[in-house]
Protein backbone atom coordinates (compact mmCIF):
# COMPACT_ATOMS: atom_id res chain seq x y z
CA UNK A 1 0.00 0.00 0.00
CA UNK A 2 2.78 2.59 0.90
CA UNK A 3 4.77 1.61 -2.23
CA UNK A 4 1.91 2.14 -4.34
CA UNK A 5 1.01 5.66 -2.78
CA UNK A 6 5.09 6.25 -3.05
CA UNK A 7 4.81 5.46 -6.59
CA UNK A 8 1.45 7.10 -7.16
CA UNK A 9 3.13 10.95 -5.60
CA UNK A 10 6.08 10.65 -7.70
CA UNK A 11 3.73 10.59 -11.23
CA UNK A 12 1.89 13.43 -9.64
CA UNK A 13 4.98 14.94 -8.90
CA UNK A 14 4.80 18.50 -10.01
CA UNK A 15 7.14 19.83 -12.76
CA UNK A 16 11.04 21.28 -11.67
CA UNK A 17 11.08 24.44 -12.84
CA UNK A 18 14.98 24.23 -13.36
CA UNK A 19 14.04 21.37 -16.33
CA UNK A 20 12.38 24.68 -18.19
CA UNK A 21 15.84 27.21 -17.85
CA UNK A 22 17.33 25.53 -20.93
CA UNK A 23 14.42 26.70 -22.84
CA UNK A 24 13.94 29.59 -21.03
CA UNK A 25 17.90 30.75 -21.75
CA UNK A 26 17.50 29.46 -25.97
CA UNK A 27 14.49 31.52 -26.32
CA UNK A 28 15.76 34.81 -24.74
CA UNK A 29 19.58 34.76 -25.83
CA UNK A 30 17.89 34.19 -29.16
CA UNK A 31 15.84 37.61 -28.95
CA UNK A 32 19.22 39.72 -28.37
CA UNK A 33 20.14 38.97 -31.99
CA UNK A 34 17.36 40.60 -33.42
CA UNK A 35 17.02 43.75 -30.57
CA UNK A 36 21.09 44.14 -31.66
CA UNK A 37 19.90 43.92 -35.54
CA UNK A 38 17.73 47.03 -34.29
CA UNK A 39 19.84 48.82 -32.26
CA UNK A 40 22.76 49.03 -33.98
CA UNK A 41 20.78 50.30 -37.54
CA UNK A 42 20.67 53.49 -35.25
CA UNK A 43 23.69 53.74 -33.32
CA UNK A 44 27.71 52.99 -33.19
CA UNK A 45 27.96 49.10 -31.94
CA UNK A 46 29.98 50.05 -29.46
CA UNK A 47 28.12 52.77 -28.28
CA UNK A 48 25.06 50.16 -28.10
CA UNK A 49 27.25 47.84 -25.88
CA UNK A 50 28.31 50.36 -23.74
CA UNK A 51 24.71 51.86 -23.04
CA UNK A 52 23.39 48.12 -22.63
CA UNK A 53 26.56 46.75 -20.23
CA UNK A 54 26.57 50.47 -18.19
CA UNK A 55 22.91 50.35 -17.66
CA UNK A 56 22.66 46.73 -16.74
CA UNK A 57 25.33 47.07 -14.34
CA UNK A 58 23.90 49.46 -12.25
CA UNK A 59 20.76 47.16 -12.41
CA UNK A 60 22.63 44.52 -10.69
CA UNK A 61 24.15 46.78 -8.02
CA UNK A 62 21.12 48.55 -7.28
CA UNK A 63 19.40 44.27 -6.47
CA UNK A 64 22.82 43.66 -4.70
CA UNK A 65 21.86 47.10 -2.98
CA UNK A 66 18.50 45.56 -2.13
CA UNK A 67 18.97 42.13 -1.29
CA UNK A 68 22.09 42.65 0.82
CA UNK A 69 23.62 39.57 0.01
CA UNK A 70 27.51 38.76 1.70
CA UNK A 71 30.11 40.88 -0.37
CA UNK A 72 32.43 38.34 -1.64
CA UNK A 73 36.44 38.90 -1.00
CA UNK A 74 39.09 40.61 -3.82
CA UNK A 75 39.65 37.30 -5.38
CA UNK A 76 35.96 36.39 -6.14
CA UNK A 77 35.67 39.42 -7.39
CA UNK A 78 38.34 39.61 -9.89
CA UNK A 79 37.19 36.40 -11.36
CA UNK A 80 33.80 38.39 -12.27
CA UNK A 81 35.70 40.72 -13.48
CA UNK A 82 37.95 38.63 -16.07
CA UNK A 83 34.71 36.24 -17.37
CA UNK A 84 32.90 40.07 -17.85
CA UNK A 85 36.31 40.75 -19.90
CA UNK A 86 36.36 37.76 -21.70
CA UNK A 87 32.49 36.59 -22.26
CA UNK A 88 31.42 40.58 -22.68
CA UNK A 89 34.06 42.76 -23.66
CA UNK A 90 35.66 40.33 -25.93
CA UNK A 91 32.89 38.59 -27.36
CA UNK A 92 30.44 41.54 -28.29
CA UNK A 93 33.20 44.13 -29.13
CA UNK A 94 35.07 41.63 -31.33
CA UNK A 95 31.60 40.11 -33.06
CA UNK A 96 30.25 43.91 -33.78
CA UNK A 97 34.02 45.25 -35.16
CA UNK A 98 33.89 41.95 -37.35
CA UNK A 99 30.35 43.01 -38.90
CA UNK A 100 31.56 46.58 -39.21
CA UNK A 101 34.56 44.89 -41.36
CA UNK A 102 31.96 43.25 -43.99
CA UNK A 103 31.12 39.92 -42.18
CA UNK A 104 27.62 38.74 -43.08
CA UNK A 105 25.59 37.77 -40.45
CA UNK A 106 25.29 34.34 -41.64
CA UNK A 107 29.34 34.32 -41.19
CA UNK A 108 29.01 35.67 -37.74
CA UNK A 109 26.68 32.89 -36.92
CA UNK A 110 28.78 30.63 -38.28
CA UNK A 111 31.90 31.54 -36.66
CA UNK A 112 30.17 31.47 -33.14
CA UNK A 113 28.54 28.42 -33.45
CA UNK A 114 31.20 26.81 -33.09
CA UNK A 115 31.38 28.20 -29.69
CA UNK A 116 30.26 24.93 -28.04
CA UNK A 117 33.51 22.75 -29.87
CA UNK A 118 35.85 25.81 -28.79
CA UNK A 119 34.56 24.92 -25.29
CA UNK A 120 34.53 21.32 -25.35
CA UNK A 121 38.51 21.57 -26.58
CA UNK A 122 38.90 23.93 -23.35
CA UNK A 123 37.62 21.44 -20.71
CA UNK A 124 39.19 19.08 -22.16
CA UNK A 125 42.45 20.78 -21.07
CA UNK A 126 41.40 21.77 -17.99
CA UNK A 127 40.38 18.28 -16.65
CA UNK A 128 36.79 17.46 -17.86
CA UNK A 129 36.75 14.52 -19.60
CA UNK A 130 34.16 13.87 -22.73
CA UNK A 131 32.91 10.86 -23.99
CA UNK A 132 32.72 10.04 -27.99
CA UNK A 133 29.03 10.31 -27.34
CA UNK A 134 29.55 13.97 -26.96
CA UNK A 135 32.25 14.32 -29.46
CA UNK A 136 29.36 12.70 -31.83
CA UNK A 137 26.96 15.51 -30.56
CA UNK A 138 29.24 18.29 -30.69
CA UNK A 139 29.73 17.53 -34.59
CA UNK A 140 26.07 16.82 -35.54
CA UNK A 141 24.60 20.27 -34.05
CA UNK A 142 27.48 21.97 -35.37
CA UNK A 143 26.33 20.32 -38.77
CA UNK A 144 22.72 21.54 -37.84
CA UNK A 145 24.21 25.27 -37.85
CA UNK A 146 26.06 25.22 -41.13
CA UNK A 147 22.33 24.16 -42.27
CA UNK A 148 20.73 26.83 -40.58
CA UNK A 149 22.56 29.63 -41.88
CA UNK A 150 23.75 28.47 -44.97
CA UNK A 151 21.51 30.99 -47.35
CA UNK A 152 23.35 33.67 -45.31
CA UNK A 153 26.89 32.76 -45.55
CA UNK A 154 28.70 34.71 -48.13
CA UNK A 155 32.57 34.19 -48.49
CA UNK A 156 33.19 36.98 -50.84
CA UNK A 157 32.26 39.31 -48.09
CA UNK A 158 34.51 38.10 -45.58
CA UNK A 159 38.14 39.93 -45.07
CA UNK A 160 41.02 38.43 -43.25
CA UNK A 161 40.13 41.22 -40.62
CA UNK A 162 36.84 40.16 -40.05
CA UNK A 163 37.58 36.68 -39.99
CA UNK A 164 40.42 37.54 -37.57
CA UNK A 165 37.88 38.81 -35.37
CA UNK A 166 35.52 36.77 -35.55
CA UNK A 167 37.49 33.96 -34.01
CA UNK A 168 38.82 36.44 -31.16
CA UNK A 169 34.75 36.69 -30.31
CA UNK A 170 34.69 33.15 -30.62
CA UNK A 171 37.82 32.37 -27.76
CA UNK A 172 36.40 34.82 -26.14
CA UNK A 173 32.74 33.22 -25.20
CA UNK A 174 34.58 30.19 -25.24
CA UNK A 175 37.10 30.82 -22.47
CA UNK A 176 35.35 32.87 -20.65
CA UNK A 177 32.74 30.28 -20.30
CA UNK A 178 35.28 27.66 -19.57
CA UNK A 179 36.82 30.44 -17.36
CA UNK A 180 33.46 31.45 -15.69
CA UNK A 181 32.94 27.35 -14.44
CA UNK A 182 35.68 26.74 -12.79
CA UNK A 183 36.25 30.27 -10.97
CA UNK A 184 33.04 32.37 -11.03
CA UNK A 185 30.44 30.29 -10.24
CA UNK A 186 30.94 30.98 -5.98
CA UNK A 187 29.11 34.43 -6.06
CA UNK A 188 26.02 36.13 -5.27
CA UNK A 189 24.24 36.00 -8.90
CA UNK A 190 23.66 39.91 -8.48
CA UNK A 191 27.24 40.73 -7.41
CA UNK A 192 28.97 37.97 -10.14
CA UNK A 193 26.82 39.61 -12.72
CA UNK A 194 27.23 43.48 -11.76
CA UNK A 195 31.05 42.89 -11.70
CA UNK A 196 30.76 41.32 -15.21
CA UNK A 197 29.28 44.01 -16.86
CA UNK A 198 31.12 46.92 -15.15
CA UNK A 199 34.71 45.59 -16.40
CA UNK A 200 32.96 44.97 -19.97
CA UNK A 201 31.86 48.77 -19.74
CA UNK A 202 34.95 50.11 -18.40
CA UNK A 203 37.20 47.52 -21.51
CA UNK A 204 34.55 49.40 -24.47
CA UNK A 205 34.12 52.92 -23.06
CA UNK A 206 37.15 54.06 -24.93
CA UNK A 207 35.95 52.98 -28.30
CA UNK A 208 31.92 54.49 -27.76
CA UNK A 209 33.97 57.82 -26.79
CA UNK A 210 35.88 57.75 -30.30
CA UNK A 211 32.34 56.53 -31.70
CA UNK A 212 31.04 59.88 -29.81
CA UNK A 213 28.36 58.09 -28.47
CA UNK A 214 26.67 58.13 -31.66
CA UNK A 215 22.88 57.19 -31.63
CA UNK A 216 20.19 58.59 -33.08
CA UNK A 217 17.69 58.87 -30.04
CA UNK A 218 14.57 57.34 -32.06
CA UNK A 219 11.79 55.18 -30.21
CA UNK A 220 13.08 52.09 -32.14
CA UNK A 221 16.57 52.80 -30.34
CA UNK A 222 15.13 53.37 -27.30
CA UNK A 223 13.02 50.19 -27.46
CA UNK A 224 15.74 47.83 -28.40
CA UNK A 225 18.06 49.31 -25.58
CA UNK A 226 15.18 48.50 -23.05
CA UNK A 227 15.01 44.96 -24.54
CA UNK A 228 18.60 44.28 -24.65
CA UNK A 229 18.89 45.60 -20.79
CA UNK A 230 15.93 43.88 -19.36
CA UNK A 231 15.63 40.97 -21.08
CA UNK A 232 18.93 39.59 -22.79
CA UNK A 233 21.69 41.34 -19.88
CA UNK A 234 19.27 40.77 -16.82
CA UNK A 235 17.77 37.85 -18.13
CA UNK A 236 19.52 36.24 -20.56
CA UNK A 237 23.32 36.37 -18.71
CA UNK A 238 21.18 35.70 -15.30
CA UNK A 239 20.12 32.48 -17.07
CA UNK A 240 23.44 31.71 -18.27
CA UNK A 241 24.85 32.12 -15.14
CA UNK A 242 22.36 29.46 -13.24
CA UNK A 243 23.35 26.82 -16.13
CA UNK A 244 26.68 27.23 -15.90
CA UNK A 245 26.72 27.19 -12.24
CA UNK A 246 24.80 23.79 -11.90
CA UNK A 247 25.76 22.02 -14.73
CA UNK A 248 29.18 20.95 -16.83
CA UNK A 249 30.43 23.51 -19.35
CA UNK A 250 30.26 21.94 -22.44
CA UNK A 251 26.79 20.98 -21.57
CA UNK A 252 26.00 24.56 -21.29
CA UNK A 253 27.28 25.10 -24.32
CA UNK A 254 25.62 22.45 -26.28
CA UNK A 255 22.31 24.79 -26.13
CA UNK A 256 24.02 27.02 -28.59
CA UNK A 257 24.01 25.13 -31.09
CA UNK A 258 19.65 25.95 -31.33
CA UNK A 259 20.61 29.54 -30.25
CA UNK A 260 20.69 30.10 -34.89
CA UNK A 261 17.68 27.71 -35.07
CA UNK A 262 15.25 29.62 -32.94
CA UNK A 263 16.76 33.58 -33.99
CA UNK A 264 16.02 31.66 -37.48
CA UNK A 265 12.47 30.58 -36.47
CA UNK A 266 11.63 34.04 -34.62
CA UNK A 267 13.08 36.23 -37.54
CA UNK A 268 10.42 34.38 -39.60
CA UNK A 269 7.72 34.93 -37.57
CA UNK A 270 8.87 39.08 -37.03
CA UNK A 271 10.59 39.07 -39.60
CA UNK A 272 8.81 37.66 -42.29
CA UNK A 273 12.23 35.29 -43.59
CA UNK A 274 11.71 32.35 -45.38
CA UNK A 275 12.33 28.55 -43.77
CA UNK A 276 13.59 26.37 -45.69
CA UNK A 277 13.87 22.47 -45.96
CA UNK A 278 17.87 22.97 -45.28
CA UNK A 279 16.75 25.23 -42.09
CA UNK A 280 14.11 22.60 -41.02
CA UNK A 281 17.03 19.97 -41.45
CA UNK A 282 19.65 22.23 -39.23
CA UNK A 283 16.94 22.21 -36.68
CA UNK A 284 16.86 18.70 -36.73
CA UNK A 285 20.57 17.73 -36.64
CA UNK A 286 21.28 20.96 -33.89
CA UNK A 287 18.43 19.17 -31.55
CA UNK A 288 20.31 16.01 -31.94
CA UNK A 289 23.44 17.14 -31.45
CA UNK A 290 22.43 18.97 -27.92
CA UNK A 291 20.93 15.77 -26.99
CA UNK A 292 23.73 13.26 -27.42
CA UNK A 293 26.43 16.20 -25.73
CA UNK A 294 24.03 16.95 -22.88
CA UNK A 295 22.11 13.27 -21.65
CA UNK A 296 23.48 11.56 -18.76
Amino acid sequence: MNAACTELAAERRPWNLHEFLPAAFIVVWSTGYLASKVAIAHAGPFTVLVLRFGIAALAFAALAAIARPAWPPARTLAHSAVVGLLSLALQFGALYTGMAHGASAGIAALVIGAMPIGVSLLATLTGEALTRRQWAGFALGFAGVVLVVADRIDPNALTPAAFGALLVALVGISAGTVYQKRHATDVDLRIGLGVQHAAATLALLPFAVHEGFRHDGSAAFALSMGWLVAVNSLGGFGLLFVLIRRGAATSVAALFYLVPAATAAMSWLVLGESLTAFKFAGFALAAGGVFLATRK
